[in-house]
C-alpha cells in the first residue's frame, strides 16, 4: 500500500459523522490476542517473531472478510510514514519508534480496520467507527477475530481466558475506547470531577494517543479498564451508559455557555478562527486548541459557513508528518510551524473563513 493515497482522506475516526457525533469523534475497540506455542513478542527470539508475523500474514491474507487488508512491514517504513501511521490512530507510537525486529500493521482502505503485529501482543485487533457505534464496531471485531482464529491457534486458558502480555489484559483482551470532545466541561472547570468519577468505576481516561498521552485539544478517550470476569456485551453496556451521562453533562455545560455568556463564546470563538487565519507561526498544540474552539462553535450553530469535516481536515492535515507530507519535504520544528501556519491561511481563506 502506498501510503500517501491516505493523504486526502479523513480517516473513519474524523469522519465527523455517526451517533452523538456533536460530542463522540469516534468509538474503537481493540482486541489483545496471542497465537498457542509462541512465546509473547517481548519475550520471543527475531526469528520467533518472524514466525509469528509470517503466520499472522498468511491468515489475514486469506481470511474471509468483506474487506481487504492490506500489510505492511513496518521495519521498512520511513520514520515519517511511521508517524504518519501513528497520527492516523493506525498503529502505536509502541510499534511505530519503540518496538524492534519483525512487525507491522495489515489495513483497509476505509482505515476501519487494522491489525498490528508483534506489537505488546502478537496480535492487536482495532475496529473504529465515527461516532458513538460500540455494538456496530463490536459486531465487526467479532467477525474479524473469529474469522483470524479459525486460521490462528489463540493462546486460551479456560479459567483466564485470553492470555496476554500484560495481566491487565487477560480475560477478554478487549479495550473499548470512545473520543470525546469536551471544550464545555473543561470551560466551566467540571471536567475533573467527571473524570474522578469514571475513576471510581474503573473507567480509564487517556489523551489523543493513548496511555501517556497528553488531552490537547479536549479530545479524551474513555476506556475500560477491566478485562476479566466480564462478557465483551456487558462491559460494551456499562461504557455506553456512562457515556451517555457524560454527554448529558457536556450538552448541559454547552448549553449554559450559550445562556450565560454567548457574547463571550462568539469572541473566543472568532478569535480562535482569526488566529487560525492570520498567524505567521503556530505549534501543532496549539492549533488543536483553537480549532477545538471552532469545533464547539460550530456545533453550538455560532458559525454557519464552516463544516465540522473541515476542521477534521485541518485536525489532522497539521500534524507533524501530514504537514510534510503535504509540503512534499522534511520541515524541523521551525519550518513546521511556519508551513503549518500558512496552510490554515490558505485553507481557510478558500473557504472566506477568514476574518
Amino acid at each position: 500500500m502506498n501510503l500517501d493515497t491516505l493523504l486526502p482522506n479523513l480517516g473513519e475516526w474524523l469522519r465527523g459523522t455517526g451517533p452523538e457525533s456533536d460530542v463522540v469523534v469516534s468509538t474503537r475497540i481493540r482486541l489483545a490476542r496471542n497465537l498457542a506455542g509462541f512465546p509473547f513478542a517481548n519475550r520471543a527470539s527475531a526469528a520467533q517473531k518472524a514466525e509469528t508475523a509470517a503466520k499472522a500474514r498468511d491468515a489475514l491474507a486469506k481470511a474471509e472478510l468483506p474487506y481487504t487488508l492490506d500489510y505492511i512491514d513496518v521495519p521498512g517504513l520511513s520514520p515519517l510514514d511511521r508517524q504518519f501511521l501513528v497520527e492516523r490512530q493506525l498503529i502505536s507510537r509502541e510499534l511505530a519508534t519503540v518496538l524492534e525486529g519483525p512487525r507491522g500493521v495489515a489495513l483497509d482502505q476505509k482505515e476501519s480496520v487494522s491489525v498490528m503485529v508483534n506489537e505488546e501482543d502478537h496480535l492487536r485487533l482495532q475496529v473504529l467507527r465515527s461516532g458513538l457505534a460500540l455494538t456496530e464496531a463490536w459486531e465487526d471485531i467479532d467477525k474479524l477475530d473469529d474469522a483470524l482464529e479459525a486460521r490462528l491457534g489463540y493462546a486460551f486458558h479456560d479459567q483466564f481466558g485470553f492470555l496476554t502480555a500484560c495481566p491487565t489484559n487477560v480475560g477478554t483482551g478487549m479495550r473499548a475506547s470512545v473520543m470525546l470532545h469536551l471544550p464545555a466541561l473543561g470551560l466551566t472547570k467540571q471536567i475533573e470531577k467527571v473524570f474522578r468519577a469514571l475513576q471510581k468505576i474503573n473507567l480509564a481516561v487517556r489523551g489523543l494517543h493513548g496511555e501517556g498521552s497528553r488531552a490537547f485539544g479536549d479530545l479524551y478517550q474513555i476506556s475500560n479498564q477491566v478485562t476479566l470476569g466480564k462478557s465483551e456485551p456487558k462491559i460494551l453496556a456499562e461504557i455506553g451508559e456512562v457515556i451517555q451521562t457524560i454527554l448529558q453533562y457536556e450538552r448541559q455545560a454547552r448549553n449554559a455557555l450559550l445562556k450565560e455568556r454567548r457574547q463571550a463564546e462568539q469572541d473566543r470563538v472568532a478569535r480562535a478562527i482569526g488566529t487560525l487565519g492570520s498567524a505567521t507561526m503556530i505549534t501543532s498544540e496549539e492549533t488543536m486548541e483553537l480549532l477545538s474552539a471552532v469545533r464547539l462553535g460550530i456545533h453550538q450553530r455560532l458559525i454557519e459557513d464552516l463544516p465540522a469535516t473541515t476542521v477534521n481536515q485541518l485536525f489532522i492535515h497539521t500534524q507533524a508528518a501530514h504537514l510534510q507530507k503535504l509540503m512534499g519535504q522534511p520541515l524541523d520544528g521551525e519550518e513546521r510551524n511556519a508551513a503549518r501556519a500558512k496552510y490554515l491561511k490558505t485553507k481557510l481563506r478558500e473557504l472566506g473563513s477568514a476574518r
